[in-house]
Formats: C-alpha cells, sequence, structure tokens
C-alpha cells in the first residue's frame, strides 16, 4: 500500500511523522511525503505552493499565548486552503492509497472525504479531547473531575472552536464549493472514523473513560535515524552536570529568555549549560556568558539527553518525550499551543517543575533548577516514564494500528 503523509513542515512534526513513514516502509510500504521539499530522506511530492509556516516563521517565534495559537491558526489554516484545492491532482499523480494527516494540519482531511479515499489522523503534539472528560491541551488545565472542572473544559473547547471558526473562511468556501456538509462547531466531526494516533504514552496521559473506539495512546515514534547530522563542540564537554536548554524550533526568537536561562545558570558553578537556540537569533545576542557554556544554533538533542542531569524545555512534546525516554527531569517554560497542556502533565507526573514566561527571572528560574537537581523524585518519576515508554514499544503499536486501520494486516503477513 502506498501512504501519503501531510504534516508541517518543522522538527516537531516532520521528525516523529518521518520516524512512522520508516517504520511503515520497512513492512513493505510505500510511503511519501506530500507538499514536502525534504523528509529525512524520503520521498517526497513538492508542490509548488506557499510553504506559508516558514514564512511566517519570524514572526511566530516572537508570540506566546493565545495571540501566538491565534496567528498559527491563521497560518495553518491558509496551508490547508493549499492543500485542498490542489490535493486531487497530488493523489492521482503520486499514486498513493491512503493518508496519514497530522492533526494541526486542520481540515487537511476534507480532502480525503472529498476524494473518497480513507485516511488516519496522527498526533505529533499533545492530542486534542473534544469530550471535556479531560482539560484541553492549549489551556494547561489540571486534570479534575468536579462538575465546575468538566464546565470549564467545555468551554475551553468552544474557544478553540471559536478560534477555528474565525480563521477558516476559505475552507468553508472550498467545502460548500465541492458539496461537503460539515459541522463546523464540532471540531470531531471530521476525525478519522478509522483510527486517531497519539504518540503520548498512557503512563503520561490523564485517565479518562470517554475515549472513541478509534483513538489510541502508543508513545513517542522514537527509533534514533533520520536526523540531519550537526556539528557539536563534543570535546568542550567538562564532566560537570549537564543542563541541555532548548525553547524549540518555532518559538524561539525571544533573546530575553535566553538570556534569563544564562544568567540562571551563571548562579550554579558546578553545572555545565548547553543552549539551543535555534535559527531566529544569533548566538552573539545571548552576550556574555560563562566559558563552560556552549550556545549553538542547533544541537544534536538525542544525543546530548543521553548526558544530561535536566532539561529546561518549553514543553514542546517531542523534546518532552525524548528527555523522559532517557530519564531525564524537566524544568518547564510553556509558551503556546499544547505546551501547556504537556506541561500540565509534566506537574501531575511530577516529572518535573512548571514556572511561565510572565514568571521567568534568573533568581526564580535558578530556584526552580536547584528543586529538580537536589529532589530525587522527579529522576525516579522521570525513569519510571522512561520504563514504561520502553515497555509501549510506541512505534511498533503504532505501525501495528495504521496497518490493522486499513486492513492491511493480513496481507503484509504474508509476505513477511
Amino acid at each position: 500500500m502506498k501512504l501519503g503523509f501531510i504534516c508541517p513542515n518543522v522538527p516537531g512534526h516532520i521528525n516523529p511523522m518521518t520516524t512512522l513513514a520508516r517504520q511503515l516502509q520497512a513492512r513493505n510500504h510505500d510511503v511519501v511525503f506530500l507538499y514536502s521539499s525534504e523528509a529525512a530522506g524520503l520521498p517526497c511530492v513538492p508542490v509548488d505552493a506557499q510553504d506559508q509556516v516558514h514564512e511566517n516563521m519570524p514572526e511566530i517565534s516572537k508570540m506566546k499565548g493565545d495571540e501566538a495559537f491565534q496567528f498559527a491558526a491563521q497560518v495553518m489554516m491558509g496551508q490547508s486552503e493549499l492543500i485542498l484545492k490542489s490535493l486531487p491532482d497530488v493523489v492521482q499523480k503520486s499514486g498513493v492509497d491512503a493518508l496519514l494527516i497530522d492533526t494541526v494540519q486542520f481540515y487537511a482531511e476534507l480532502g480525503a472525504i472529498q476524494l473518497g479515499m480513507p485516511y488516519l489522523h496522527v498526533a505529533a503534539a499533545i492530542h486534542f479531547d473534544y469530550s471535556g472528560q479531560t482539560p484541553f491541551c492549549l489551556y494547561g488545565r489540571p486534570h479534575q473531575t468536579t462538575p465546575e472542572a468538566l464546565a470549564r473544559n467545555r468551554e475551553d473547547i468552544a474557544k478553540f472552536t471559536q478560534i477555528l471558526n474565525g480563521a477558516n473562511a476559505g475552507i468553508k468556501a472550498h467545502a460548500e464549493k465541492v458539496g461537503l456538509e460539515i459541522d463546523w462547531n464540532d471540531p470531531s466531526s471530521t476525525v478519522s472514523p478509522l483510527a486517531a494516533i497519539s504518540q503520548v504514552p498512557r503512563a503520561f496521559d490523564y485517565e479518562s473513560s470517554r475515549w472513541p473506539s478509534q483513538f489510541h495512546l502508543t508513545g513517542p515514534f522514537h527509533d534514533g535515524n533520520g536526523r540531519a547530522h550537526l556539528d557539536f563542540p563534543w570535546e568542550r564537554l567538562t564532566g560537570e552536570p549537564l543542563i541541555y536548554a532548548s525553547m524549540g524550533t518555532i518559538l524561539n526568537g525571544r533573546v530575553d529568555v535566553f538570556r534569563t536561562i544564562v544568567a540562571a545558570l551563571a548562579k550554579h558553578k558546578d553545572v555545565q549549560l548547553v543552549l539551543s537556540i535555534g535559527d531566529q537569533l544569533d548566538p552573539k545576542q545571548i552576550g556574555k556568558v560563562p566559558s563552560n557554556t556552549i550556545i549553538v544554533k542547533r544541537a544534536p538533542q538525542l544525543d546530548l539527553l543521553k548526558q544530561t542531569s535536566v532539561c529546561i524545555t518549553h514543553a514542546g512534546l517531542n523534546t518532552v518525550l525524548e528527555s523522559l525516554a532517557q530519564g531525564v527531569p524537566q524544568v518547564a517554560i510553556p509558551v503556546t499551543f499544547d505546551q501547556p497542556g504537556v506541561a500540565a502533565r509534566i506537574m501531575d507526573k511530577q516529572t518535573g517543575v512548571v514556572t511561565s514566561l510572565d514568571k521567568l527571572t534568573p533568581n526564580h528560574l535558578s530556584d526552580l533548577l536547584n528543586e529538580v537537581l537536589t529532589n530525587s523524585s522527579y529522576r525516579k518519576n522521570a525513569r519510571e516514564l522512561q520504563n514504561a515508554i520502553a515497555e509501549a514499544n510506541g512505534l511498533a503499536v503504532a505501525a501495528d494500528l495504521v496497518e490493522e486501520s486499513l486492513g492491511v494486516t493480513d496481507t503484509i503477513q504474508a509476505v513477511r
């Protein structure tokens, strides 16, 4: 079977999706990334259309909270509108039999519905719970089951729906043009009826009895392959406890945040900092740093985490799961998107501590780091998640679910 992948062209989505694609390719499926010019060496079908995500990255990188999500929703909807207009021709030329669509490529599934072809949803970021039984990921609420908490969850979903409806005029017009009737007030109405797969491990998520039957928690999509080789000054590592800090690949345009991290670490004389700042800033903008601080634009994150004592993170799902897969506790500074929801799970599972940009000062961050370094319970809990992740075998389970949902399991087993 030939499987077409659609996801945003940013590392936090491309990395897990290409990992899943490699697993399926190893099972004798053809895979191709649609609307991508590069996908870790996998086949691509680049389309002559604007990459609105990268075009708007400098502006998004400095935003936070609802402002960032509202702007990003406009960008993603614009990208989805271009996808919907071209997808029939792209599918015909590429010969794909089914689509695997990242959940944040909002409404791209309408193209599959229009064509009458099977599609699955894959959540590279935290999954969206539209039932209201657990906190909606954008707002980072604690998980509670009181009537007041459940009502608040529903209010958050309504707020999210309002944001989507404020950005999807072009998509609505396309749906009407091709004769699709969509309940725009119910974001779950277009979720794949075959499978919605999340790379969150069950041990890191909230308990709920209301998940739809096609929803599956698997575990992270990690295989150690597919990342670009990055030069890194390994010889500069001193052997001191290593603190790895990254604010991700999208919301990394605020130099004040990086300066605060450096100032906080300067208060800890017995540790070393590796700071990954991304592509929006020049390391020289950070200013004077201690001699054992290493600042790079991009870091070999998977390898560094194997040597890390604490990860300072924006609470992006992939960085947190990669930290947990190595038993590394976190200091989380969520900015927007699903990061508040990831941070809330860090608090719930006690694998680290959480603060906010509004509270971020060198003294406050230094105190939080000291708490995680000296309180062994955080590392103990992170290592318990490490074991749960290894046992979950999320990548293989996700590939199994793709095959089962598309009805190709027996065929593939016969080939094997």
